[in-house]
């Protein structure tokens, strides 16, 4: 085994052995259902803060966006800035009421805002859907990423994150892995900033063929490609709007003692990402000037994913390139620990309660759950095609600013939503935006508008689920829930203000 592979091991193990001694150190304090799966409520903003940053921050910011910057360019920068957009949306509008609602997942809301059985059922279905759709690029990209560093075959990259995160999840449940994600968030950021110091320092920006691809139009100049227009808003809207109905996300807000500390939590979030995502931008023109490879490269390419892994050795060679890139293959594994470990927490919820709840005790049906999700994504992961790990993420992004993002904002807004139109609009959300993703996994596309629509289906499939949604609930007007009125004052009262059964009335007393 060579110096670097050597390094890249011990890089390896010792972010896997940190994640299992903090999550050790959590399952000390794991103990009932409330526990494993929303922290009993009681995680403070700035832990929150930092715990929502490192699952948030997937194998798609870590090493997607860098590679997408260096093979297209100025475009490839919404991706970053919806990252962390989405935040902004979802601090105005949905952080607070999402926390008063007192619900432990996504479906628990949509069964308390619309009274319906069948919402809750189809809000279930999505969960799952999402969660896998966003792991499966988790589990690739360590695959990947491993196989680069090691020469490993790639199953073995997806299996160590897997085991890992079971163990955490498994152990401690949501107590645990909010300990693990908010040390990841520091050592993901540490690791892309202390080799970018090194690779900065020593950067000759001067060679030819460096300020020639940097200098290059064909790069230089946004909105070149065709469709581009298109494209941009469709990410745009799916990277906005998506973040609020990701599950892995949404169910941290549960986990602020208050409406109020759900608040500062996201204003801290949006700090941290912001200061994160200055960073992928610079590997990606470092990228781009000496990675000739990547200058043919397409969104799709899997190339583009090792851009990041590959700088180190093309700038600097020798026994400091090895070291960089073991820190940097080591910041990649606790992307894709902290980010699986939230998806495979979403899916235990919602299959804990939903599908086991009634044949098991409730902290033994998260387990089975736990298992039954990481280890089916893991199957899947091994048997299908692949995409660009940043492309992927899009995808699921695009699914849940299809589905949930809808539920969310009319839910949380609009006084006139039903269980129906909330149905429908998921069903037609959610279902069209999975065939594009089924269809371009399948090969379908093209360089047609077809193509860009199937490729980034969000501008088409998020304005028709708003439509649908609207539509339908104006049809079934007469089937508001009956206890609406006070779903509403629940919702939008802070936690100071008591609620009873006549309405709301003011009180000192603080409600948890």
């Amino acid at each position: 085994m060579s110096t670097g592979a050597a390094l890249a091991v011990v890089a390896v193990c010792l972010v896997a052995l940190l994640t299992l001694t903090v999550g050790a150190f959590g399952l000390r304090l794991s103990r009932t259902t409330s526990d494993f799966y929303v922290a009993s409520r009681t995680v403070r903003p700035a832990a929150n803060a930092a715990a929502i940053s490192g699952e948030y921050l997937s194998a798609a910011s870590f090493l997607g966006v860098a590679g997408l910057v260096a093979a297209r360019g100025p475009d490839m920068l919404w991706y970053p800035v919806g990252y962390t957009a989405g935040y902004l949306v979802l601090l105005i509008f949905v952080a607070a009421p999402l926390r008063r609602s007192r619900a432990y997942t996504l479906p628990d809301f949509a069964e308390f805002r619309l009274e319906s059985q069948a919402a809750r059922g189809v809000a279930s279905g999505l969960v799952v859907l999402i969660s896998v759709l966003y792991l499966l690029p988790q589990f690739r990209g360590a695959g990947l990423t491993l196989s680069t560093l090691t020469g490993a075959p790639s199953w073995l990259g997806s299996g160590l994150v897997a085991v890992v995160v079971l163990l955490g999840v498994v152990a401690g449940g949501m107590r645990s892995i909010t300990l693990v994600q908010a040390v990841q968030y520091w050592v993901k950021l540490a690791a892309l900033s202390l080799p970018l110091i090194v690779l900065l320092v020593h950067h000759n920006g001067g060679a030819p063929g460096v300020r020639a691809r940097l200098q290059s139009a064909a790069w230089l100049e946004p909105m070149q490609s065709p469709h581009s227009l298109y494209l941009t808003y469709s990410l745009i809207l799916a990277t906005f709007l998506g973040a609020m109905g990701l599950p892995h996300v949404a169910v941290r807000f549960y986990t602020n003692p208050d409406g109020h500390a759900a608040r500062r939590t996201t204003v801290a979030v949006l700090t941290l990402l912001s200061l994160f995502y200055l960073l992928p931008p610079v590997y990606g023109a470092l990228g781009r000037g000496y990675l000739p490879g990547l200058d043919a490269a397409s969104s799709t390419d899997l190339g583009i994913d090792t851009a990041v892994l590959d700088l180190p050795r093309h700038l600097l060679g020798g026994l400091t390139a090895d070291v960089l890139t073991a820190v940097l293959g080591a910041g990649a594994f606790a992307a894709f620990l902290s980010t699986s470990s939230g998806l495979v927490l979403s899916i235990a919820g919602v299959l804990g309660q939903d599908l086991l709840g009634r044949r098991f005790p409730a902290v033994t049906a998260f387990r089975l759950a736990a298992v039954a999700g990481a280890l089916g994504t893991l199957a899947l992961t091994l048997l299908t095609t692949a995409l660009a790990v940043a492309h992927a993420v899009e995808l699921a992004f695009a699914v849940a600013a299809s589905t949930f993002a809808p539920l969310l904002l009319l839910g949380i807004w609009w006084r006139g939503l039903t269980a129906v139109g909330a149905v429908c609009g998921m069903v037609v959300g959610g279902g069209l935006s999975t065939a594009a993703i089924l269809a371009v996994m399948g090969g379908a596309g093209g360089d047609g508008l077809g193509g860009a629509i199937l490729s980034q289906p969000a501008l088409v499939t998020v304005p028709l689920a708003f439509l649908v949604m609207v539509g339908a609930s104006l049809a079934t007007r007469d089937q508001r829930p009956p206890r609406l009125a006070r779903t509403m004052v629940r919702l939008h009262t802070p936690e100071a203000v008591a609620v009873d059964r006549s309405g709301f009335r003011a009180r000192g007393a603080h409600e948890g």
